[in-house]
């Protein structure tokens, strides 16, 4: 089967994940972890984001997968829910962020939405180190977002954040 008809007839399995991303008590559960400082259950591959709500200006909280590390002071993550995710959306508003890796208390951040390009190469990168991670996660990503990914113009907005 190619991976375009994988993509037109998503697994049952990639429905349930599809759903369970969309529990807000499910998604929110590991907010609590990192807040306790406990974040190092996570390991490396997960931060916890604090940005500003754009319309309440209320602090906000999101724990996101990172996807690379360009260096040291440097995080990439994408947003399953393309740009309408309200995490994604807030960064655009207003990018000062604090981001909580590990057991650390938060440090401040600026975030910048990576371009196309950049997004492509990034995405490649995880497919190539990260094959099985892929393959269980695309069909319940292209669920999510509603259309294929593909290697080119991926539909995946991705967000760097890098500490000030």
């Amino acid at each position: 089967m190619t991976q375009m008809s994988q993509a037109h007839s998503p697994s049952p399995l990639a429905g349930i994940a599809a759903r369970l991303l969309r529990s807000r008590r499910l998604m929110r559960a590991p907010i609590w972890i990192y807040k306790a400082r406990a974040g190092a259950l996570f390991g490396s591959r997960m931060l916890m984001l604090e940005h500003i709500g754009r319309k309440s200006g209320a602090p906000r909280f999101a724990v996101l997968e990172v996807i690379e590390r360009p260096s040291p002071d440097a995080w990439i993550v994408a947003s399953g829910f393309g740009r309408k995710a309200q995490w994604f959306r807030n960064i655009q508003a207003n990018p000062q962020v604090r981001v909580y890796t590990g057991s650390h208390p938060p440090r401040r951040a600026g975030a910048c939405i990576l371009d196309q390009a950049e997004t492509d190469r990034t995405l490649a990168a995880y497919r190539n180190r990260h094959p099985q991670a892929w393959e269980r996660m695309r069909p319940v990503l292209e669920q999510t977002l509603g259309t294929p990914i593909t290697d080119t113009n991926s539909p995946l907005p991705m967000a760097e954040f890098r500490l000030n």
